[in-house]
Parts: structure tokens; sequence; C-alpha cells
């Protein structure tokens, strides 16, 4: 099944009225690459400026509660991001995993919070270096996956990102082979538990992508696209990417 490439930017806790150029500069090529899906999922305080300064361009959080509403000090619902006009937002992050103690069970539930609000819901799963050096990336990364994902029919906006964990910032490097074994092995939970819809489940990777290798890792089978951390802050950072994906499309 041929799916449209998708490119998020997550910007983590950056990101001030000031950098508003920056994603004005992104929004203005994406929308000339409609072969490709984009946007960029940023702080909470910048979506609906974001929103207002560039219509029509998917802007995004980058985490959501699983609640509608309720006593959930200084969590914000789907239904209130939605309402501040984002259209994507991430759930499962590592960072969130690991520092705010999230488990598989919070993480589906904030999946089917999102996409019950309509949003585009991305599902982060990832292993760390100890996982990897044990030989057990596979297993583990495809049991949190099953773990994780959203009890629901209509999957249309679901999309999954593979974050390898041992491969963020610490100088070691995925191969091509290390992600097609596990993008591979992801559609194949993805179809276990979906049936046919889960060949139409995006599969992005999120490990350290730059424009230097951008095309190398949107050659390998299922990959769909890419969740970009720093290199999504700037237009000449991130623009190349988009563009990377586009030859793919």
């Amino acid at each position: 099944m041929r799916r449209t490439m998708l490119v998020v930017g997550n910007w983590k806790m950056h990101g001030v009225s000031g950098d508003m150029p920056e994603i004005e500069a992104i929004a203005a090529v994406a929308r000339d690459t409609a072969s490709v899906d984009s946007g960029l999922c940023l702080p909470a305080t910048l979506i609906e400026r974001a929103v207002r300064a560039v219509p029509g361009f998917p802007i995004g959080a980058q985490d959501l509660h699983q609640a509608d509403r309720g006593a959930h000090t200084g969590c914000t619902s789907a239904e209130m991001l939605a309402d501040a006009g984002a259209t994507m937002a991430i759930v499962g992050h590592s960072e969130r995993r690991e520092a705010q103690c999230e488990s598989d069970a919070d993480v589906r539930a904030k999946a089917q919070a999102g996409l019950a609000a309509g949003l585009l819901t991305i599902l982060c799963v990832g292993e760390s270096l100890d996982v990897r050096e044990a030989g057990d990336a596979v297993a583990t990364v495809g049991g949190q996956l099953e773990a994780s994902l959203p009890a629901v029919d209509d999957i249309g906006r679901l999309a999954v990102a593979y974050e390898p964990i041992w491969a963020i910032g610490t100088g070691k490097t995925a191969t091509a082979a290390d992600i097609g074994e596990m993008h591979g092995a992801l559609r194949q939970r993805l179809l276990a538990v979906y049936g046919d819809k889960g060949a139409g489940v995006r599969i992005l990777y999120g490990g350290s992508v730059k424009a230097a290798n951008a095309a190398e890792i949107f050659a390998v089978d299922d990959v769909d696209g890419a969740l970009v951390g720093g290199a999504s802050l700037k237009a000449a950072d991130f623009v190349p990417i988009i563009e990377a994906a586009a030859l793919k499309a």
C-alpha cells in the first residue's frame, strides 16, 4: 500500500513568539510540497498564535491528557487542543514515558482521546541501549506498541513513531538495517492488531533525523516519514528533510 509521507517537527521545550518567522518560513515551503504531509508540534503557549499565523498548515501539541476535563492541574485535553486549532498531537514520547512515568496504558488512553477529538495522533515507541544490546529490541518495542495501541475501529488518523532512544544524542547510529528490521516488525504488529487497516498506518522514524541522513532513512522500506527534533527548529534545517521526503513520495 502506498502511504503519503509524513514529516513532523517536535520543538520540545523550545520556541517563543520571536520564533514565529521560522514557523512561517517552514509553512511557506510545506504548502508548496503537496506530495508530503508535514506539520509542527509546538509548545502549548505557541499553538494558537501559530494557527493564526500560518492558516492551513498543521500545528500540533506534544502531549495531551486522556480525560476530557476535570481536576487535572496543568494538563490539557485533546478537546482543548482541537479548540485552540491544533490538528495533531504526539503521545507516548520517550521523554514523557521516562520523566513522567507514563505507562503503556496511559499512552493508549491518550491515543484514544486524541483520535476521538479528530487529531492526527502520533504514538511513540522505542527502546533503550540496554534493551538493544541484550538483543531484545524487536520483541520489546513490538510489545510496547501492542500495549499502547488504541482500541478503536477508526485508525485513519493514527501514526506510529519509532524512537531508538539509544541512538538519540548518544553518538551511536542506527543503520538502515536496524531501522528496516524494526519498522518491518512494527508493521506486522499493526497488521496483527488491526488487520488490513494496519497497512495504512504510517510509521515514522524518530532517531536524530537531519538533512544529511534523511534521504538514506526514507529509502528504507516501511519508513513513511520522520518525527524530527532539533533539526525542525530552523527552516534551513527542516525544509531539506521535507524535500527529501518528497523524493520518495
